[in-house]
Order: C-alpha cells, then structure tokens, then sequence
C-alpha cells in the first residue's frame, strides 16, 4: 500500500577515527546531493554533521581562517587493535558525543537514517555514529553508501551496524531506499545518469557555507595504479557549462560564497568544450570568486590558453596530479605525464601569473617498494622547477591494480581490515611509523605546518 504522508529522512555525515584529519575543501557533497533529490521529490530532510566546526557550541571559528577551512575538534580515544605501537594520538574527530545525541533529538523522528562513509580506514568513526544511532533510534532503519560501503561491501555489511548497505553511485538507488523502507513512492524528477538534470546539492543545510564543492563532470579517462575512480565512477559525464556557471553564481549571489573547490577527478578533460566555457562566464559574469583544485589537475591538459584563463578567472590553489618524478620508471603506476609535458605545464602556469605558493605538484609517499631517495629526488625535482612540492601519503585502496602490492609489501594485513591502510601509519612499509621519516621529509619539501 503506498504511503500518502511524506517521509522524514535523516542524513547524517559520520565521525572520523584517525591520527590526524583536517578540513582540507572536505564536505560530504554525495550526501548532500542526495539531499537535493530527496528535497526535490517532496521527502522532508534533516541533516547532522558530526564534523561540524561551526557547531554553535564550539569554540569559535578563527575569522582568519584561510578560505573557511580549518581543523576539527577533537578527542582523544584508543587506538584501534592492531595499532597500538604507533607513536601518535588517536581521535575522534568531530563534535562531542553529548551534542550529537541533543542533535538527534532536536529533530522529528526520522522514517530512515542514511550514513555516508568516506576514506574506508574511517570506518571505525561510521560504526560508532551508527551504533549511537542504534541506541537512540532502535525502530528506525539505517542505510550506510559512501566509499567505505563501495569500496568494502562485504566488510561493511559485517561490521558496521547498517540495516542495509547500498554500494555504487547513491543516486541511481535513493529514490528506491526511501521507498522501499517507507512505502512512500515517488515518479522520478531526475535522470541519475544525466548531471545536468540533477538539482542543486543542499548546501544549505549546513550550519555555514563558507565555501562550496563543485562537481562540473564525473569519471576519469585514466585508470592509475593507485586510484579508484574508474571502479568507484565507471562512465564519464559532463554537466553542460551554461549550468555550472549559475550554479556559481547562485552560491556566490545568495550565499556569499566566494571559495569555490572543484571535486572533479578529470576537470580539464574536454576542456575547450567544458571548463573553458565555464571560466569564460565567470568572468563574463564578472564573478568576483576564488577557485582551488584538491583533486589536482592532469598536467597534459595545462595548456597556455587554459591557463592564462584559470588565472583570469581567480584559480587561487592549484594542485597537479604530478604523483612522482621518477619519469623513467613510473610505467607501472600510470601513464598521464612525462617529463616535458610536467616541464611545460609548469612554465605556462608561471607565464600566466600564478606564483610558488599557488601551484603545488601532489607526490605520493609510501607506495610500495619506493625508498625514501626516491620521494626525496621527486621532491627536489618539483622545488627545482619553481612550485611546490605537496606530499600525499599514499593509501592502499581495493580495487585497484596497485592492491596486491600493497597487501604484499605491508607489515599488516590490510585484506583483514581497512583501519591497516590508513595512511598515517606507512602502511606499505615493513618498518614501523618514523616520525623522523616524516619531518625530514617535510621540511625538505617546505612544509612548516
């Protein structure tokens, strides 16, 4: 029998468990994408963010704050078991337990809770939201998507708590969920595998927007060693560049957004049909608004022309998927950048405006079987070039053709469980976490933070 009343649907962005977390451009945007959907088919949405740094009571925000990001409260807790000779501090990230609980029960009882899940090491952080939800809500059931329940399905349906898991792209299923646990039907307003028909992510159920994540286009042409995107986004597709400029502009007009973060995985794909349009309304538009690339950019896909309109259309932190500069041997991780192209790409940024600070090459550290000269020559090769080296630490992720090496080459073992890949451990190392290991490396590369 179908329901007349409309569902209450509770969404809910998870703790996080680690050694360290920060908001780095970090918004749930899959979750509140659904949100969007569930809005825009009459269900009624409440939405808690257990990293909340705007919680009303927090300690207040520093105003000075680059770009609205900045660090997560903490608390301190144990460390996972496996991981008690770590010389770090283990947390958990977010607002306090006693808050959470008042947040849930500040709003109407929900028909269905819907748990997102992000790095799968952060699992530890979602069965604890989940288990506080349990205790709080025993009637209501409790659906977890997100990487963790994609990438780690079998485990997750073990070990989290869910009612259900749901893997894959949650906007081809919510609409089913909602129906399926409520009995409330609904005629599709949207078509999942077209973004353009998608309405706008509900950005404004978080406390603040102080800046907005963008998704221009989904899917990668790529298939890297070390990166799930094709598993995790198997097709491409690309929003039309008349959309993604009011998109922009909504934000920036109603909101007064001015930090704009692309979550793209292959932004400059297609540019001159894509993103190139995009930037030429910016400014057409003469939007007065700032753009950052944490996913980082394909270096190929530098081009002068493209970068002398990122610099006019205010790209103010760009980041280049450069990976290593070990040139000569990175066949076996992907094949998206030689030498000159990073060469080029380098000196068209420089030529267009931006300065050391703005550009940054990403440089995994930890892969399987590099040496610690190798991350350090790639390091010296980047500063020598005029940018800034970015050290990401790598993470062995399921799924992808770099996972069998990292299983062999770890001293734990990470097919037992995802909390052994976190990547502020060194988990494809046979020698245990060195802090020395890690400060050397940073301030050879600059980094004072």
């Amino acid at each position: 029998m179908q329901r007349s009343r409309k569902p209450r649907v509770l969404l809910i962005n998870p703790w996080i468990h680690d050694f360290a977390a920060y908001d780095f451009w970090a918004k749930p945007l899959g979750l509140l994408q659904l949100a969007g959907i569930l809005r825009s088919h009459g269900v009624s949405v409440d939405y808690i963010d257990c990293l909340d740094r705007f919680h009303p009571r927090s300690r207040p925000v520093n105003p000075l704050a680059r770009h609205g990001r900045g660090p997560y409260l903490k608390t301190p807790i144990p460390k996972p078991a496996g991981l008690e000779d770590v010389p770090r501090t283990y947390s958990r990230y977010g607002i306090r337990k006693s808050w959470f609980r008042e947040s849930v029960l500040a709003v109407e009882k929900p028909d269905l809770v819907m748990v997102t899940s992000l790095m799968t090491y952060w699992y530890p952080g979602v069965r604890e939201t989940i288990a506080e939800l349990k205790t709080m809500l025993p009637d209501v059931p409790v659906v977890l998507g997100g990487v963790y329940a994609s990438l780690c399905r079998e485990h997750a349906e073990r070990h989290s708590g869910a009612d259900r898991v749901v893997a894959g792209l949650g906007e081809q299923h919510v609409l089913a969920l909602v129906q399926a646990f409520t009995g409330f039907a609904m005629a599709p307003r949207f078509d999942p595998q077209q973004l353009a028909s998608y309405p706008y992510p509900a950005l404004d159920l978080q406390r603040r927007v102080t800046y907005a994540p963008l998704m221009t286009s989904r899917g990668c042409p790529f298939e890297c060693a070390y990166c799930a995107s094709r598993y995790l986004n198997p097709g491409r597709m690309e929003r039309e560049p008349e959309l993604v400029i009011r998109e922009i502009d909504y934000w920036h007009r109603r909101y007064g957004v001015v930090d704009f973060a692309f979550y793209d995985d292959a932004l400059l794909v297609n540019a001159r049909n894509h993103i190139l349009p995009v930037l030429e309304g910016v400014l057409r538009r003469r939007l007065s608004v700032r753009f950052h690339t944490p996913n980082a950019l394909h270096v190929r896909e530098v081009k002068q022309a493209t970068a002398a309109l990122m610099f006019a259309a205010g790209f103010e932190t760009i980041r280049l998927g450069l990976e290593t500069a070990a040139f000569a041997r990175r066949g076996a991780l992907d094949a998206k950048v030689t030498a000159s192209e990073f060469e080029r790409a380098v000196d068209v940024l420089q030529r267009a405006g931006f300065k050391r600070r703005q550009v940054g090459a990403y440089l995994l550290f930890g892969l399987p079987g590099q040496t610690i000269a190798d991350i350090e020559a790639s390091i010296r090769i980047v500063k020598n070039s005029g940018i800034t080296p970015v050290i990401a630490h790598y993470t062995p992720i399921p799924h992808t053709a770099l996972w069998p090496q990292a299983v062999a080459a770890s001293r734990y073992d990470l097919e037992k469980d995802p909390v052994f890949s976190n990547n502020a451990i060194m988990p494809c190392s046979q020698e245990p976490f060195s802090w020395e290991i890690v400060s050397r490396l940073k301030r050879l590369a600059g980094d004072h933070s």
